[in-house]
């Protein structure tokens, strides 16, 4: 598929779907019932940008860098959401704290610019994952075949 009028080659219920789908790391991990370097976590972490992989692979949108990016900020919106949402459970209601000479502002103040931080890290967090895996989407979209494509070496 080309893409056509949909430079990003999906519409935005699917872009949103596949970002979707690393949001149960999210909750598992602020709610402390998966835990780092389990094997659960691993495939929580890695499984959802192997699947947009996947995707882009099969579907070959006109931009897959740029599609992946998006997919990645969208994931970024459910990861500062997630965390957001779930502050005071993942905090079990002693949520963090400014130190130093900080210590000393009001705890409201205080918790208004952790979570402002915390809203900030999840946005690049999800950029970050979406241009990484963009970079690797753009190089597997040129080197490997569409599927259904001729080969290059004049095989069948």
């Amino acid at each position: 598929m080309t893409g056509g009028s949909r430079p990003l080659g999906f519409s935005w219920p699917v872009l949103v779907g596949l970002a979707a789908l690393a949001a149960p790391r999210v909750v598992l991990h602020d709610l402390d019932l998966v835990q780092e370097g389990s094997p659960v976590n691993a495939l929580l972490v890695f499984g959802p940008p192997i699947c947009w992989l996947a995707v882009v692979l099969w579907r070959r949108p006109p931009r897959p860098f740029l599609t992946m990016v998006v997919i990645g900020a969208i994931y970024g919106l459910f990861l500062a959401a997630g965390h957001q949402l779930l502050w005071t459970g993942a905090y079990d209601g002693n949520g963090p704290a400014l130190g130093g000479n900080l210590a000393d502002v009001d705890p409201t103040v205080q918790e208004v610019v952790l979570r402002a931080v915390a809203v900030l890290s999840s946005l690049a967090t999800g950029i970050i994952v979406g241009i990484l895996t963009g970079a690797v989407a753009a190089v597997l979209c040129r080197v490997l075949p569409e599927h259904g494509a001729p080969s290059r070496h004049g095989g069948p």
